[in-house]
């Protein structure tokens, strides 16, 4: 063996171990990423049936207050 194959050994050996780790990590992030969108479609469709079914019927009974009112 020469310096050149003991270097290549060493090259070879530091450019395999990050592939595992990222791969690791793109998984995690993948897991973070699928949990952040689940709870955001979850908490978005709460608001707007808040909005629909709560909010909107008090708005929309409040203009027709203000029609009545102004038509007499």
């Amino acid at each position: 063996m020469n310096i050149a194959d003991d270097q290549d050994i060493v090259l070879t050996a530091a450019v395999s171990a990050p592939r595992k780790r990222r791969r690791w990590l793109r998984a995690a992030l993948l897991i973070f990423t699928a949990q952040y969108t689940i709870t955001a479609i979850m908490v978005g469709a709460c608001v707007a049936a808040t909005l629909r079914y709560l909010v909107t019927p008090q708005i929309v009974a409040q203009f027709e207050a203000i029609s009545a009112a102004l038509k007499h």
